[in-house]
């Protein structure tokens, strides 16, 4: 499995989960496990992971009504994970940390 995380998933929620409780919200590949998961998120962001938890959300069902009738379709589901870091590890999405703008 090459491509474990897909994405960072920047909310409002999931921003303020990493404010509050250093929680960090990804999408994953769906056959993807915690200790994979894990793995991946400590090797590219060089943090230590405390717990990952993991929730499948369903794919909407989308209707389309056209000159030819109705045409039905379904978006895909998809896999969030949600990872508690360590007290004293932080994820910097932007990479700003440490440069100046100017």
């Amino acid at each position: 499995m090459v491509d474990i995380l897909i994405r960072p998933i920047l909310t409002e929620k999931a921003l303020k989960l990493s404010e509050e409780k250093n929680q960090y919200a990804f999408e994953v590949h769906r056959k993807a496990t915690k200790e994979e998961i894990k793995k991946a998120v400590e090797e590219k962001f060089g943090v230590k992971v405390e717990s990952v938890r993991t929730v499948i959300i369903q794919g909407k069902r989308k209707v389309r009504f056209t000159r030819k009738g109705i045409q039905e379709g379904k978006k895909p589901d998809i896999k969030k994970a949600y990872v508690t870091l360590s007290k004293d590890s932080k994820i910097d999405y932007y990479g700003t940390s440490g440069q100046q703008q100017g």
